[in-house]
């Protein structure tokens, strides 16, 4: 009895390990599949690992005989079984390494980007300041031309407040335009002080008996005198000296100190700008 329990028993073995065998790599290839549909649409989905196409028998008849003759662990067996695996590895290096290249390319183009945009915003911080200090000295230059501006302004009007200073009048027998002993000793007297001054005019009014174009040109003689006395012997400057020539104007009648005079006579006139003068060196 005993002997029949025991072959019946090893049948039994023999027969489930060809199932055993055949359904261990399909119980890995579940969670496989489970696992590549997890994956997020950018990584490459890898197809899954199918078991071997030949059987532990391959091909022979399972029986005790074959199953004693025929050892579990052959190289064949296992090369049949590893194969698959390797591959896989295999690709997934590949696509590790594929993964760290793209990485390595994106980071590099990140920090480059990052340097360019740095770069950037220092030329235009540049720029800025380079605005600010132009902005600056415009300012500057307008507020010194602003400076400029008003004191000129305050000189023009200063220009315009002469005031009357001395007078003289020199008097000329009728017909002569030569100057007295007693007319310089006159035009002396006020022509000295100004030889240190800036801010004056001398105003040269002359007028001469007659009529018409003739007083006129008689008035002009004597005031020519009376300028080139001025310019040669004191040194005034023309642009300082205003002539007017007068001739005979008539008289008003409410005048009193106005009057025809037989003879021809030259006044003149000091105007000065005080505020000018103090300014000049």
């Amino acid at each position: 009895m005993k002997h029949q329990i025991f072959p019946a028993l090893l049948l039994s073995i023999v027969i489930a390990l060809p199932g055993f065998t055949q359904t261990s790599p399909n119980s890995g290839a579940q969670p496989a599949a489970t696992g590549a549909a997890a994956q997020t649409e950018d990584v490459p989905r890898l197809d899954p690992l199918l078991p071997p196409d030949t059987d532990f028998w391959e091909g022979k008849e399972p029986n005790l005989k074959n199953l004693i003759t025929q050892p579990i662990t052959t190289k064949g067996y296992v090369r049949r079984l590893t194969t698959p695996i390797q591959d896989r590895l295999n690709e997934l290096n590949e696509l590790t390494n594929a993964n760290k290249s793209m990485i390595k390319d994106v980071d590099a183009r990140a920090q480059r980007g990052i340097q360019l945009a740095s770069e950037r915003v220092t030329e235009a911080d540049q720029h800025a300041t380079d605005a600010t200090n132009k902005a600056q000295a415009a300012n500057l230059a307008t507020d010194q031309l602003t400076t400029r501006v008003s004191s000129a302004e305050q000189s023009v009007g200063a220009l315009s407040q002469f005031k009357e200073g001395a007078q003289t009048e020199i008097r000329f027998r009728p017909g002569e335009s030569v100057l007295s002993k007693q007319a310089k000793d006159a035009l002396d007297q006020m022509a000295s002080p100004l030889r240190d001054q800036r801010g004056y005019v001398v105003e040269v009014r002359s007028y001469a008996p007659g009529r018409g174009q003739a007083a006129i040109a008689s008035s002009q003689k004597m005031a020519d005198a009376v300028v080139r006395y001025l310019v040669l012997n004191h040194q005034v400057p023309l642009f300082r000296i205003h002539v007017l020539s007068m001739g005979n104007p008539p008289v008003a009648q409410d005048s009193t100190t106005a009057r025809r005079t037989g003879g021809g006579r030259v006044e003149i006139s000091l105007l000065q700008n005080e505020l000018v003068g103090s300014t000049q060196h």
